[in-house]
């Protein structure tokens, strides 16, 4: 959706709210202050709660965290944003995101959680202004149960490219039956799972056409690498606990659960899943691997690490309640109660002075890969121009993966290609 049309959108849905009703934030006295959170993630939404609600018992003020479902967090906000009492703090997902929502956010440069910031590098910045803060940085490759991988013949030092995850992969499937276990857990295509595949994997080859072309963003792309997005796709719908046309209807919560059944050896996703894993299997079990696409130097690729969550707090709430948001993002950064729920309960690394070092197997990985001299993948995906582009290359997949043909393939290039110049050309236009 064009920059324009969006705002005009919302402010009309905004004037219809305020004529319908009076404003602020929950119908509550201005002068009290209170938050009202949009979280984006929703595997972190209990300790939200948690957080919220020890912020509340420590300070008195009123926290409110609402927890978009998993692939609807701009349809949510969108929604959210025309009603009384919107969310005073909510994230965008980089440069793309903040072009949609820039006149709904607040300039942090003059506040303490700005002044927390490890590095500028963290924050969305726009001549003077900080529209945004990041507070996690994120990993994510291929999660590995090494327990299962040592039962079939391998360790983690066996893989250190695509061909050696291919050759270890077929192997594992070959052997299925007598081992108990396949390679791959389920490339689950449903609305709670494709992300992983049309966002997430889609970005290896958009990283690398962006190293080799010099540049950080572009308003059209080539493909240069889809014949390598198309290898490491077949290799997890063809190397799989079900069969690909199962796929469309296989949901996040399915790939998981095949994982801490030990149905699978490998399993795309991120840090964000380590509590949750952990918790079943043992961290002695885990391990994370980088996605290996058969492009640049994979003997020096680390995970693909870096952060799609940007705070942005609402410039358009009562001053009372942005004073309020304000107050309790700084404190989940910088208290003792907040740091390490930040830390322990939701197994984040955030860029602020006073971050607590996390448990987090996953997390610690990337540490150790920095220090071992790997280059880290950067989330490329954060300058995809829409939401509509993802889709369209999630529909794309989900068909090829049905029915893994050329033709069926030439779609996935089309929406992605093709694709990326119409929405681009929609997203920038005056």
């Amino acid at each position: 959706m064009g920059k324009k049309i969006l705002s005009v959108l919302l402010l009309c849905v905004l004037a219809a709210s305020a004529l319908a009703g009076c404003g602020g934030s929950g119908g509550k006295d201005s002068a009290e202050g209170s938050v009202y959170f949009l979280n984006f993630k929703p595997e972190q939404d209990e300790a939200w709660q948690k957080l919220a609600d020890a912020y509340t018992k420590e300070t008195g003020v009123d926290v409110t965290v609402v927890t978009a479902a998993s692939g609807e967090y701009e349809t949510t906000l969108m929604s959210e944003m025309g009603k009384d009492g919107a969310p005073t703090l909510f994230q965008v997902n980089g440069p793309v995101g903040l072009a949609n929502w820039k006149d709904y956010c607040l300039d942090l440069s003059g506040s303490d959680i700005y002044g927390q910031l490890v590095s500028d590098d963290y924050a969305l910045i726009e001549g003077e202004s900080v529209y945004g803060v990041a507070y996690l940085i994120e990993s994510y490759g291929l999660i590995t149960n090494t327990k299962l991988l040592k039962k079939a013949g391998y360790s983690l030092s066996d893989i250190q490219s695509f061909d050696d995850l291919k050759d270890v992969a077929e192997d594992i499937s070959a052997r299925s039956d007598k081992l108990g276990f396949t390679a791959f857990t389920s490339a689950g295509m449903d609305a709670s799972s494709d992300w992983r595949f049309k966002t997430h994997l889609a970005n290896l080859p958009l990283y690398f056409e962006y190293k080799e072309e010099g540049v950080t963003s572009s308003a059209a792309v080539k493909g240069t690498y889809l014949d390598n997005y198309r290898a490491i796709f077949d290799l997890y719908i063809n190397n799989a606990t079900c069969d690909g046309k199962e796929l469309a209807a296989k949901t996040g919560d399915d790939s998981r659960n095949e994982f801490l059944a030990q149905e699978a050896v490998f399993f795309q996703n991120g840090s964000w899943e380590y509590n949750d894993l952990s918790e079943e299997l043992g961290d002695d079990a885990l391990a994370m691997l980088p996605i290996y696409i058969g492009a640049g130097n994979e003997s020096e690729q680390g995970l693909c690490t870096g952060t799609e969550n940007y705070w942005c707090v609402n410039s358009q709430a009562d001053q009372a309640d942005i004073d309020a948001t304000l107050a309790f993002i700084n404190w989940c950064v910088s208290s003792d109660t907040g740091t390490k729920a930040m830390a322990n309960d939701m197994g984040f690394i955030i860029p602020f002075q006073n971050a607590v070092e996390t448990p987090n197997v996953f997390v610690r990985q990337d540490a150790e890969n920095l220090a071992a001299g790997k280059v880290p993948v950067a989330w490329s995906f954060s300058t995809m121009p829409s939401e509509e582009w993802k889709n369209g290359v999630g529909s794309a997949l989900t068909a090829y993966a049905a029915d893994p043909t050329d033709a069926n393939w030439e779609a996935v290039t089309a929406a992605f290609v093709g694709g990326w110049a119409d929405e681009y050309d929609l997203a920038n236009r005056e």
